[in-house]
C-alpha cells in the first residue's frame, strides 16, 4: 500500500469561534483528508496566545512568537511532512519561515494568500519569498506580486466549497429574505470602494433585504450563516477590489454553493469561473445591480434556474476535494489542468 502523503497545515483555525465552520482552512483540511493525505493541523494564533502572559494578539506577536515558532518547529521535525502548507500569512514572518525550513529541509513549502493587496504587507511578502510555491485566490497584479518577490512557482487556486454543509437548506421564516449581504459595509484598513459602500448602503434600506454584520444588524455565523444564505432569493457579492483578474472573496463561492441567485460585481476573466446568465449574473454599476435585483425578484423561474445551475457548478468544479487535488498536482508536476488556470 502506498504511504499517505503527510501535509502539515499552519493556519488560524479560529479555534473557539462559531465562524470556523465556514472558513477556508477547515475545508482545505477536509479536502486533503478525502484525497488520501494525512493532515496535521497547527493553529498558529492559538499557540501564540496560549504562550503569552497577556491574552492580547498584539502583545503575543511580540512576546510569544519565538515560543510559538519553537513549538511549531518541534512538531514539524517529528512529523516529517512531505508538504508544509500555510493557509494564510497573517502571523508568519521570516523567522517563522526559517524555523520551518530548518525543521523540514526536504519538505515542499507552500503558502496561500486570500487577502487583497498583498503589496501592503511587506512582512508577508518577505516570508513568502522563502517558500517554494505561492497560491492565491486571485491572479493579475496580486499573484504577480509574489512572482516579482521571487517565489519560484505561483498559481491561482480559487476559494473552495464544501457541499456537505454548503447547499440549499430548507429553512424557517426567520431566514427568509429577498436579498442578502453578509459582511462589513466598509473596511477601514483598506481604501473605501465608494461603489461597494454605496450599493451596500442602498441595499440596507430596501424592504426585504438584510445586511448581516453592518448598520446595527448582528453578524450571523456557524450553520446559521448557510441557513441565512439558503433563505435568500438573491445574494450580493462585491469585493473591496474589483479590477483584479479572477479575484472574488469567499462570499462569492459561499453564496453560489448554498443555492441562492448571485448578483456579483464583475471582475476580469470571471466568466472562466462562473458564466454570466447561466451560473450567476454580473453587474458593473449600482444602477445595473438594482435593475437586475428588481427583475429577478419578479421572475422566480429564471432566478431559480440560475441559482440551481450555479450551485451544481460550484459543487462539481470547486469542491474542496477537487481543488486540493489540483494543489497536489501543482506540487508534483508544477502544473494542473483547469479552464481558469493561471500559473506564473
Amino acid at each position: 500500500m502506498q504511504r499517505a502523503r503527510r501535509i502539515f497545515i499552519i493556519s488560524d483555525f479560529k479555534e473557539g469561534q462559531p465562524k470556523n465552520i465556514r472558513m477556508q482552512p477547515r475545508m482545505w483540511v477536509k479536502g486533503l483528508l478525502r484525497s488520501g493525505c494525512d493532515v496535521q493541523r497547527f493553529s498558529y494564533r492559538s499557540i501564540m496566545l496560549q504562550n503569552s502572559l497577556i491574552p492580547s494578539k498584539r502583545i503575543a506577536l511580540g512576546l510569544a512568537r519565538k515560543k510559538a515558532d519553537s513549538i511549531l518547529a518541534e512538531e514539524i521535525k517529528h512529523y516529517h511532512p512531505d508538504i508544509v502548507l500555510m493557509l494564510g500569512l497573517k502571523y508568519i514572518n521570516t523567522g517563522t519561515m526559517s524555523a520551518i525550513k530548518e525543521a523540514a529541509p526536504k519538505s515542499v513549502i507552500a503558502v496561500r494568500d486570500e487577502d487583497p493587496s498583498p503589496e501592503k504587507y511587506p512582512d508577508r511578502i518577505a516570508a513568502a519569498k522563502k517558500a517554494d510555491i505561492a497560491i492565491a485566490t486571485s491572479a493579475g497584479r496580486f499573484l504577480q506580486t509574489y512572482k516579482d518577490a521571487g517565489v519560484p512557482l505561483c498559481a491561482f487556486l480559487p476559494n473552495v466549497c464544501d457541499p456537505d454543509i454548503q447547499k440549499r437548506w430548507e429553512v424557517g421564516q426567520q431566514w427568509k429574505a429577498d436579498i442578502i449581504f453578509t459582511g462589513k459595509a466598509e473596511h477601514t484598513r483598506l481604501d473605501r470602494d465608494s461603489q461597494r459602500y454605496e450599493i451596500i448602503t442602498s441595499l440596507s434600506s430596501i424592504p426585504g433585504a438584510v445586511v448581516y454584520g453592518a448598520f446595527g444588524v448582528p453578524r450571523v455565523e456557524g450553520m446559521d450563516y448557510f441557513y441565512a444564505i439558503s433563505g435568500a432569493k438573491i445574494g450580493l457579492s462585491i469585493n473591496i477590489a474589483n479590477d483584479v483578474d479572477l479575484y472574488h472573496s469567499d462570499r462569492f463561492i459561499n453564496y453560489i454553493s448554498c443555492g441562492t441567485c448571485v448578483l456579483a460585481r464583475r471582475v476580469p476573466q470571471t466568466d472562466k469561473l462562473f458564466a454570466d446568465k447561466e451560473h450567476v449574473r454580473y453587474f458593473d454599476t449600482k444602477e445595473e445591480f438594482l435593475e437586475l435585483a428588481e427583475w429577478y425578484l419578479k421572475n422566480d423561474k429564471q432566478r431559480e434556474e440560475i441559482a440551481q445551475a450555479g450551485m451544481a457548478h460550484a459543487h462539481s468544479e470547486f469542491n474542496c476535494v477537487r481543488i486540493t487535488q489540483l494543489f497536489l498536482e501543482l506540487v508534483d508536476k508544477g502544473d494542473f489542468q483547469a479552464a481558469w488556470k493561471v500559473i506564473l
